[in-house]
């Protein structure tokens, strides 16, 4: 006697509606369990895959040969369907990582942005000198008598413009008047 699986089959190859429906009540609870198992027990992803597994035996049946079970057949498209959800879910996850890691980088852009705008007004308050002197000293990292010679100014200028832009712009961050 025959597998009824693979008379089921054999109909539905043919056309019959009824006879893949039959198919698909006969082993609903086969596919659905091993997808629940593929999916480590994620019920709602379980009963997707097995939808989707239907639908793609359905649009295959006329490539089943009764070589092998028709219930083998049918896991091997749920396990497709399972491995190529595991990796457009990877994919996805890829993307919203790099969309997140690019937000990051444009929230750093900005708050970096608005602090030197910050600054940038701040040392508004500074005269044309100490605005140099700080900006070749703490903006480029110079020493005193090298910002002294890179604006030609004696150290002790230079030092006072330092010392005194400092202040201002400390009571400026901290909201208070110099």
């Amino acid at each position: 006697m025959s597998d009824p699986d693979e008379v089921l089959a054999k109909e539905a190859k043919r056309g019959s509606t009824r006879a893949f429906e039959s198919l698909v009540r006969r082993n609903q609870s086969l596919v659905r369990g091993f997808l629940r198992r593929l999916a480590a027990g994620d019920a709602a992803l379980a009963d997707d895959l097995a939808q989707e597994t239907f639908v793609m035996a359905w649009r295959r049946i006329g490539s089943f040969e009764a070589k092998g079970s028709f219930k083998g057949w049918l896991c091997r498209i749920a396990y497709t369907q399972f491995l190529q959800n595991r990796r457009s879910a990877k994919a996805a996850q890829r993307r919203e990582d790099e969309v997140m890691a690019m937000s990051e980088t444009v929230q750093d852009d900005r708050a970096s942005s608005e602090a030197r705008m910050d600054l940038d007004k701040v040392m508004g308050v500074l005269s044309p000198e100490q605005r140099a002197a700080m900006a070749l000293c703490y903006g480029e990292g110079m020493s005193h008598a090298e910002a002294a010679e890179a604006l030609g100014l004696p150290l002790g200028t230079v030092k006072s413009h330092v010392v005194r832009g400092r202040a201002k712009v400390l009571a400026e961050f901290q909201g208070a008047a110099p």
